[in-house]
């Protein structure tokens, strides 16, 4: 008796699962994922694998045009990744001496569009408009309406306001990218020192153009300009001490009426410059302002003929040589007349001066014998050595060329001795008296941190400590008995010189338009710090008896700062000290011994 097939297993359907004689493997394959052998069970494994491939196969293809999506950029994303080139980049953040921060990064929102996003632009620039009506409807036009651009600029560095009003009308093809935006706390505190950036956060002036220079714009060019890999930037610069010299420097301009002042305190141990101030000044959170021509550094790049205060060089390049001595005696009974020119004294005497009477009386006539004395040649070479004959370098990319004559001759000599007839940046003037107060060492100036060790071993000798000695005393008797009384601060022995040099206007001497010009060294006997003023046609006052000379405003203002900075800088006043003869020639000759 034959067995009965189960029903499942129907004769027509084991006929079906059975594979026939000679057919193509590729069926035999789809006919057993589809009916199995004959077993019900490898029957349904067979179309769960069926279907587990199916599936396998949708998946992959998705996953396959989500790859393509992130690794093929679409128009859109390409231009997101060209503009991130023109994104601003990081920069270090910049400090005085005691750490206060005096330029830094903060993020910022910048607007863009991408043109072929926008679904209607007439409408996009309507609305922008209406958010920010600063933006100039014309050109956003002009930018969003040539749809071939995948990306264009519109708004840098745009308030948080502006981006949560722009966001909230959630125009397709309008979006935001984060920048880095640099900030000056201080605004126009250390304006001419710093410097600014433009909109790419690149450095155009000051400390920041130097920065880029100096190695920074390498590191963005490189990728590797960020946050995490940028030491902060210790300057020189005493904040407290910018502060006061701006705040005193600005009451003179406007005490005065002059059409500028600007100021220098240095360190002459050092070369460091401690301050640098110029006004007017500018903000460099407002870059505009930085355009106007009356807001240039006048300590830089600014050439000036420097008046009296030259006669230290002069006197100093007399004294080093040893052909005159505190005890020369020079004749300026009359005026000293050469060729059609008469040179003569504004507080003349009329009688023999010793050396130190030639300084503390200011005297030009004096001063013209010994320049005179040493020969053109010499005094050339002198001058050289000290530095104003050449364009002085800095960290500040911005510095002048000083004017020499071209054809040097004895009146040449005679008037640069005088501090008429070579300009140079007060700057440069600044560092080769503060290496006539150091002991004789011509240290380069500094806007950043230097230890006495470092300056040193840059410092070149240009005189001898006995001639440093002597202008020393030279310039604490003029603060005694001379021109300088004025800025004989009690308690600090400050010794100074003055200078007062008419204005060229249309290539003539102007009686009405002075440069005055002072610099205080103190203390006198053992020099720290040379301050340096300027005032650019100071006008006379009641105050002054109708006086403009250095005298009665730029040594006042010297004066001022000097109480104000010294306790800061840690100078305690030292009361009761001895006339300038008793102290400091009296420890010059025991040294000698």
């Amino acid at each position: 008796m034959t067995e009965a097939l189960p029903v499942a297993d129907t004769p027509d359907t084991v006929a079906m699962a059975q594979p026939a004689q000679g057919e193509p493997w590729r069926r035999r394959v789809w006919r057993a994922l589809l009916y199995g052998n004959a077993d019900r069970h490898a029957k349904a494994r067979g179309r769960i694998g069926l279907a587990m491939i199916a599936f396998t196969a949708v998946y992959a293809v998705i996953a396959g045009r989500l790859i393509v999506y992130a690794v093929t950029p679409d128009s859109h994303s390409g231009a997101r990744s060209s503009a991130a080139d023109a994104v601003a980049t990081a920069r270090p953040d910049i400090l005085d001496r005691n750490g206060e921060i005096l330029a830094t990064d903060v993020k910022a929102a910048s607007l863009f569009g991408e043109p072929k996003r926008l679904i209607d632009v007439d409408e996009a620039v309507e609305l922008l408009t209406a958010v920010m009506p600063d933006l100039e409807s014309k050109e956003v036009r002009e930018r969003l309406a040539n749809r071939k651009r995948g990306f264009a600029w519109l708004k840098r560095e745009i308030t948080p306001q502006q981006q949560r009003d722009i966001y909230r009308l959630g125009i397709p093809g309008i979006g935001f990218l984060n920048e880095n935006k640099r900030t000056y706390p201080n605004g126009a505190e250390v304006a001419h020192l710093i410097g600014l950036v433009n909109v790419d956060n690149q450095g155009i002036a000051g400390i920041e153009k130097w920065l880029d220079g100096n190695g920074l714009a390498a590191l963005h060019a490189a990728g590797l300009a960020t946050d995490r890999l940028q030491e902060p930037v210790r300057l020189a610069v005493d904040l407290r001490v910018q502060h006061t010299v701006r705040d005193e420097l600005i009451a003179a301009r406007d005490k005065f009426k002059a059409k500028a002042a600007a100021g220098l305190v240095t360190d002459v141990r050092t070369g460091e410059i401690l301050s640098m101030v110029s006004v007017p000044d500018f903000d460099p959170n407002n870059p505009k302002e930085a355009s106007d021509p009356t807001r240039i550094n006048r300590l830089t790049t600014g050439v000036f003929e420097m008046g009296s205060t030259f006669k230290a060089l002069t006197i100093a390049m007399g004294l080093d040589s040893g052909k005159f001595t505190l005890n020369s005696m020079l004749d300026a009974r009359a005026s000293l007349r050469y060729g059609k020119f008469n040179i003569h004294d504004y507080h003349a005497q009329h009688r023999v001066l010793s050396l130190p009477e030639v300084f503390t009386y200011s005297s030009n006539i004096g001063t013209a014998k010994v320049a005179l004395g040493m020969g053109v040649e010499h005094h050339k070479w002198f001058l050289k050595k000290m530095g104003q004959l050449d364009r002085l370098t800095t960290e500040l990319p911005e510095s002048a060329m000083p004017l020499v004559p071209k054809r040097w001759g004895e009146l040449n000599t005679i008037t640069i001795a005088f501090g008429h007839g070579l300009s140079v940046a007060p700057l440069q003037a600044t560092m080769a008296v503060g290496a006539l107060m150091n002991g004789g060492m011509m240290i380069p100036p500094t806007f950043l941190k230097r230890s006495e060790e470092d300056a040193q071993k840059l410092g070149v000798r240009v005189v001898r400590p006995e001639t440093s000695a002597m202008m020393r005393y030279l310039m604490r008797l003029n603060a005694e008995k001379g021109s300088a009384k004025k800025v004989d601060v009690p308690g600090y022995y400050v010794g100074g010189k003055t200078g007062t040099a008419e204005k060229v206007v249309n290539g003539r001497y102007s009686k009405t338009k002075l440069l005055t010009t002072f610099m205080a060294v103190l203390p006198a006997d053992k020099p720290r710090y040379l301050v340096t003023i300027l005032l650019d046609e100071p006008q006379p006052t009641a105050e002054t008896h109708g006086y403009a000379t250095s005298g009665w405003n730029a040594a006042p203002t010297a004066a001022k700062i000097i109480a104000r900075v010294a306790p800061m800088l840690g100078l305690e006043p030292r009361l009761d000290l001895p006339p300038a003869d008793q102290l400091i020639l009296a420890n010059m000759k025991q040294a000698a011994r």
